[in-house]
């Protein structure tokens, strides 16, 4: 099997984000009106605008689980493969999985997981 140079992966991966970037504009909404400018959340009105600052733990509870799920795609490489890594493998994973958990336990400790 052979590789793709270097360059031309950061060229495809540089076409796909300009691509990814301009998409939009061309399927966008062209005439904007003040109903398409309005703010709405799951299809129903809102009951009334927020008062304050929005909190941030939503987000960083959000972020949360997208890592979680960053991790499930390199686990399952490692699950599929184990066998061939042997200790080098499962150290590895047992690094990898540290540094998530040392994560985890930052959300933890700021308040991220906690729904009042």
């Amino acid at each position: 099997m052979e590789y793709l140079p270097i360059v031309s992966v950061f060229g495809f991966a540089a076409v796909v984000a300009g691509a990814l970037l301009y998409i939009p504009s061309l399927l966008g909404p062209r005439r904007v009106t003040p109903i398409k400018l309005e703010p709405f959340e799951c299809g129903k009105d809102p009951i009334s605008l927020p008062e304050g600052r929005f909190a941030i733990k939503f987000s960083t509870t959000a972020i949360f689980f997208i890592v979680v799920d960053i991790e499930l795609i390199f686990l399952w490489p490692w699950a599929v493969l184990y066998r061939e890594l042997g200790w080098f493998g499962f150290v590895e994973m047992l690094v990898f999985l540290g540094i998530l958990m040392l994560g985890f336990l930052y959300v933890w400790q700021k308040g991220g997981l906690e729904w009042e």
